[in-house]
């Protein structure tokens, strides 16, 4: 027996009689203005794309749970982290960082890693990226480093130029650049890559403690990336491998899984490391800060509607809830303002209400009117518009106030402090490297350098020189064998144009 249709109506609710054909005078028009559902529906379609994100434009994600495995509660009083077994809804975002929507997934890239953990005390958003360090250290120069990674105004095509030319002058990118020119720059999927909060947070307990820690989600499914060949191979098959791995992975029921784990440093420690424990440029060594495990992270749902939850899904790092705080970390001090920000722009004034972000428990706030206020507060006591009020209406909870975060110093512009080396963490992580990974980083790099102006690829080499002698001698001889090759074999493009006459 088949179940009845629902009746199709209009966007108010209004029964259509027909779908199929335009309100016309006589059967060959033409077509009237009174006809007031197809100028509704073309007039949807025209404004069915909103703004796409300036940076990470193309991801993939999926819904999931966050099931805590061990007590921190001694450096947290977070909900979410109350009591082993707790489970937390979660969503996820895994992106590119540097392409359009149309663009590849299997692009060498630093991959978006974010998660919505749908919390008892609010919306807790870890904003993260596949790496556990970026390219710069101060959001000051975070719209100039962008640039180069998008078009270049005149030819409105992608610059290795630009690129190789802003890291060149910013040793602090080292460290980025050689994680993402090694193995781990094209993973397979969202479920073989590691994600990163990336940023120094701080825990505070029921005490008053703070505690400064980093998160790390470390793939259960292993690492599995492309090499520039395969990747090459991949996208003449497919522009949607990344996002096509975890939604067929997920509709099998093979559910990916991480270990949320957490490097705690005491709030004193700070002030004695011989790097910036607040610098994004800089990791924590694991030998003085080792990981502690925290809980599985688990999806196992699809969205319904991929718009709905995936491109509406808002992430930021402003997002914290009571026994989770920041840190004096420049970058993510900036991003607390700026993802806010291009959220309220690209998705409007209350996007915060929107499925993919509204919270699980009861918003309460003085937020009026604006674009797109498309639900209702005030209602049950629409006198309480305004605070303080003697109308009953919500007040704040003073014993959700974390503790004082301890500054001092004067206000300066201060630029990189000498003491703290850019070379040796990059110098670190290439000789942990196996030898068939260090080759194909020196490939990968002297690939990417070729058609680059030889004076930036000069002082780019210092730097690879400069964080470990075989780094620097890998990649000038992969660079000048390459374009040596590529000289030799250089030959007229194919012409295309010639007259065909079966066109």
């Amino acid at each position: 027996m088949m179940a009845t249709k629902k009746t199709l109506t209009t966007s108010a609710g209004t029964p259509m009689p027909s779908n199929e054909n335009s309100l016309t005078a006589g059967k060959r028009g033409p077509v009237l203005m009174q006809d007031y559902q197809l100028i509704e529906k073309l007039a949807h379609q025209n404004r069915e794309r909103i703004p796409e994100r300036t940076v990470h434009a193309k991801g993939t994600g999926a819904f999931g749970k966050f099931t805590v495995t061990q007590d921190i509660t001694k450096y947290t009083c977070a909900d979410v982290f109350s009591k082993i077994g707790k489970e937390t809804k979660v969503l996820t975002r895994f992106s590119t960082v540097a392409g359009e929507k149309g663009a590849a997934d299997a692009e060498r890239d630093v991959r978006g890693f974010s998660v919505k953990f749908y919390t008892q005390q609010g919306n807790w958003d870890v904003a993260g990226n596949n790496t556990p360090v970026f390219f710069v250290r101060d959001a000051y120069k975070f719209p100039d480093f962008i640039h180069t990674q998008k078009r270049h105004p005149r030819t409105n095509l992608r610059s290795a130029e630009a690129m190789w030319d802003f890291w060149s002058q910013h040793p602090e990118s080292l460290h980025q650049v050689t994680t993402l020119m090694s193995d781990r720059g094209i993973p397979v999927g969202p479920q073989y890559m590691n994600g990163y909060g990336s940023h120094t947070y701080s825990f505070w307990n029921k005490n008053g403690e703070r505690f400064w820690v980093k998160f790390h989600f470390k793939t259960m499914q292993g690492h599995r990336f492309y090499t520039n060949a395969q990747a090459a191979e991949v996208i003449g098959k497919t522009r949607e491998s990344f996002h096509e791995s975890l939604f067929y992975a997920i509709e099998k029921g093979e559910f990916p899984k991480w270990k949320l784990m957490v490097q705690i440093m005491p709030e004193k420690d700070a002030e004695k490391t011989a790097y910036n424990p607040f610098d994004l440029t800089k990791v924590w060594p694991h030998a003085d800060y080792p990981l502690h495990e925290v809980g599985i992270l688990e999806l196992n749902e699809n969205p319904s509607n991929y718009f709905q939850y995936i491109e509406n899904a808002a992430y930021s790092p402003s997002n914290v809830v009571p026994g989770i705080g920041f840190s004096p970390d420049k970058m993510l001090q900036a991003r607390i303002f700026s993802y806010a920000d291009a959220h309220r722009y690209r998705l409007g004034t209350h996007y915060e209400m929107l499925p993919a972000n509204k919270s699980v428990v009861e918003v309460n706030n003085y937020h009026k009117d604006g674009s797109m206020r498309f639900f209702e507060n005030f209602n049950e006591n629409p006198d309480a518009y305004y605070e303080p009020n003697t109308k009953g209406g919500p007040v704040a909870d003073p014993s959700v106030q974390e503790p004082p975060l301890k500054i001092s110093g004067d206000a300066d512009r201060y630029g990189n402090d000498q003491a703290y080396d850019d070379f040796k963490q990059p110098g670190d992580l290439y000789r942990i490297l196996e030898e068939d990974e260090k080759k194909r980083l020196h490939q990968t790099i002297g690939g990417a350098l070729q058609g680059v102006s030889e004076h930036i690829v000069k002082l780019q080499l210092q730097h690879f020189y400069k964080a470990d002698e075989n780094y620097g001698k890998g990649v000038e001889e992969a660079y000048t064998m390459i374009k040596k090759n590529s000289e030799a074999t250089s030959e007229k493009p194919m012409d295309f144009t010639k007259e065909n006459p079966n066109l």
